[in-house]
C-alpha cells in the first residue's frame, strides 16, 4: 500500500460534505474510501501508525 494523500482526502471530503450535503463524519468516510479504506477511522489510525513506525 502506499502513502494516502491527506490532500486528496480533504478536498474529497469538503467537496462531499458541501456539495454533496454529507455532514463531516460521512464525508470524511466516503473521503477514506475513495482511498481503499473502509472508513475515516480506519484511515487516520493507518496514518498514526504511520507516524509512529515510519514504514507502511
Amino acid at each position: 500500500m502506499s502513502i494516502p494523500s491527506i490532500e486528496e482526502f480533504e478536498e474529497r471530503a469538503a467537496i462531499a460534505q458541501f456539495d454533496g450535503g454529507c455532514s463531516r463524519r460521512a464525508a470524511e468516510d466516503v473521503a477514506a474510501r475513495s482511498q481503499g479504506f473502509p472508513s475515516a477511522e480506519a484511515y487516520w489510525q493507518w496514518l498514526a501508525d504511520y507516524v509512529v513506525n515510519r514504514t507502511v
